[in-house]
């Protein structure tokens, strides 16, 4: 599916206190379009969609963590859109979308279509069990939810799986691709997946008991 897939456009934007980003995925070929953890100001999301002619058909979560799913129920009321998750996530999605609509539970590696191109759900738990980063092959680009901001990681439930997900998930991406955090607590709102195994402490740390250090908190047994 990759393959043939056609670039897909992302645009983020800031909404709400808590510096939240969200994002729009967007096919320009056909106008077909996705929302990613629609936490805050879903009118500003929904005219950036209308502006470019896009209509949503799709939402995507992250993790349903308040701060990224309070604007939930009113983006899907409004759109009428599927909302896509990890399975451990679909009981508490579909609490925040009442009403005939649909909460999907999405298997790892799974493409996820938006008009002529593609999504990938890669499981990515650690900040909590049903955490999912969204991938984008063309262009390469990665939504991380509070998995990775740029520059740090989110808190670890899990430390051990939150290492797995940094090194081997992420890692296992094109260096090239541009991340996405679910909030602007870097020096810059994106950078590359590069850039954060150069300078990021939470992917440098490449044992458990190092993370933990880097995290102040206690290496599980």
């Amino acid at each position: 599916m990759t393959a043939r897939a056609s670039a897909l456009e992302v645009v983020q934007l800031e909404v709400g206190l808590l510096q939240n980003f969200c994002e729009v995925i967007g096919c320009p070929q056909t106008g077909e379009a996705a929302l990613v953890d629609p936490a805050f100001e879903v009118d500003r999301l929904l005219r950036e969609a209308s502006r470019r002619r896009w209509r949503i058909t799709t939402i995507f979560l992250t993790h349903t963590h308040d701060d990224h799913v309070a604007g939930l129920d009113e983006a899907a009321a409004l759109t009428g859109a599927r909302i896509v998750c990890h399975p451990l996530e679909v009981a508490v999605a579909r609490g925040h979308a009442q009403g005939p609509l649909r909460v999907e539970a999405v298997a790892d590696g799974a493409w996820t279509a938006i008009g002529r191109g593609a999504v990938q759900a890669l499981y990515a738990p650690g900040h909590t069990p049903g955490c999912v980063c969204w991938y984008i092959a063309e262009p390469a680009a990665v939504i991380t939810g509070d998995v990775l901001f740029v520059g740090s990681c989110g808190s670890a439930s899990d430390p051990r799986a939150m290492l797995d997900t940094l090194q081997r998930r992420l890692g296992a991406l094109p260096e090239h691709t541009r991340v996405y955090p679910g909030h602007d607590y870097g020096k810059t709102p994106t950078s590359s997946l590069a850039w954060e195994f150069a300078h990021n402490p939470a992917l440098r740390a490449d044992t458990l008991a190092s993370f933990c250090a880097y995290k102040k908190i206690a290496a599980p047994r």
